[in-house]
């Protein structure tokens, strides 16, 4: 018994506990969107065309189309049709004959070059061409050249980025098939917390969490399928957790995850059928973390305090999002630092900063509590267990975050 409770309340280090959550990622979901709600999501599927693009030889300038390899070089030409853009022309064109065409206009199958309106000299039916450079096949977008019928446009596992949704649009798709976004919802618990815009009574604050967490998602084109407020009362916590797992992939509680008389989540969850993988981490902010799975749902218990929220959503929560969708939402890199910092303790300290031309600056005000250098932070440096002291040019793991 001694032995189960050692494993049973290990506090994995930071890295040992983001891969127990990479562990336990669920089976990639697939689903069928329009456009437009595909932009930044993966590819599920190759996108093979159906057509040609362009679809027919197309007009590159405003101008005249005409066969070149049949002119005489020396005779004017005469205009026999004109060819808005949108319409087609079913004259035949000779050997001296042009057409009046537009950029975009169809050109004629027996039409092989354009010579831009700049470049000639009108006479009534006839054009005098003063182009001594004009070659032929000059100034005709190919039928075909961009991407020819039956080839890939976009392979399965690209993020689909702002061109490439007008480049399938171009190509006549409507919908495409991308990894699912989950399902998140959002419980804060607190019987001390007030909506911002009320009075705000004694011994209240102002709850931000939930709004903190829904920009973030916000950012990932995530709307929270619940958001649910819960005071610190058991039998309500469990309600809330029950009915938030029914429409959830993931769910998101935040304060009540330590060991006070108050804090009820940990409790709450087990009775809700959530299988502990582990609470706490060796981490500062964001200590008590919880992470928990009921079947293929994953549940992550926050602390309360709304810089640790979102420290802990950026490195953990984000993560388990972007394995689940296959979209690279998280970078980390190295840079040097630029001012000095200095820790206690043996924990994994994930500090507020901001990025530069010459590297990281690690940011005033890094209590779990204060909110101000999240402001203008747009990175987290993950300082090491046994990184005590930074001095500038230290070469630093950085997270950046989309703030």
């Amino acid at each position: 018994m001694k032995v189960k409770r050692m494993i049973h309340d290990h506090m994995p280090e930071f890295g040992e506990a983001q891969q127990i959550v990479l562990k336990h990622i669920p089976r990639l979901r697939v689903k069928s969107v329009p456009l437009l709600e595909a932009v930044g999501r993966v590819l599920a599927e190759n996108i093979k065309v159906t057509t040609d693009s362009p679809p027919f030889h197309q007009s590159a300038m405003d101008g005249y189309a005409f066969n070149f390899k049949r002119w005489d070089k020396v005779s004017p030409l005469r205009i026999i049709d004109e060819i808005p853009a949108g319409k087609v022309s079913k004259k035949l064109l000779k050997a001296n004959d042009v057409v009046r065409v537009f950029t975009g206009s169809a050109v004629p199958a027996t039409a092989d070059t354009v010579v831009v309106q700049e470049n000639v000299i009108k006479d009534g039916a006839f054009i005098h061409l003063n182009d001594p450079f004009l070659q032929q096949g000059g100034n005709i977008r190919k039928k075909g050249s961009q991407i020819k019928a039956g080839n890939i446009a976009c392979r399965k596992g690209e993020v689909l980025s702002v061109g490439a949704i007008s480049y399938l649009a171009s190509l006549g798709e409507r919908k495409v098939k991308i990894f699912a976004p989950p399902g998140v919802s959002i419980l804060v618990t607190g019987s001390e917390l007030s909506q911002p815009g009320n009075r705000l009574p004694p011994g209240h604050v102002f709850e931000c969490n939930s709004f903190g967490l829904s920009a973030a998602l916000g950012k990932i084109q995530i709307v929270p399928a619940l958001i649910v407020h819960c005071k610190d009362k058991e039998t309500d916590l469990v309600k809330a957790i029950r009915k938030s797992l029914k429409v959830s992939d993931i769910l998101i509680l935040t304060g009540g995850v330590s060991v006070g008389d108050y804090d009820f989540v940990a409790a709450s969850l087990e009775k809700c059928g959530v299988k502990k993988k582990f609470h706490k981490v060796r981490q500062k902010p964001g200590k008590p973390l919880y992470f928990g799975v009921n079947g293929e749902k994953l549940i992550f218990g926050l602390p309360g305090n709304p810089a640790a929220v979102l420290s802990c959503y950026y490195t953990f929560v984000l993560r388990a999002i972007s394995a689940m969708m296959k979209v690279p939402y998280t970078h980390t890199v190295l840079l040097p630092a630029m001012n000095s910092y200095s820790k206690k303790g043996t924990l994994t300290n994930i500090l507020k900063a901001r990025t530069a031309a010459r590297g990281v600056e690690i940011l005033d005000h890094q209590e779990s509590y204060k909110l101000n250098a999240m402001v203008v932070a747009d990175s987290l440096v993950i300082l090491p267990p046994d990184k005590q002291d930074v001095k500038p040019g230290d070469m630093l793991e950085v997270l950046l975050i989309d703030n």
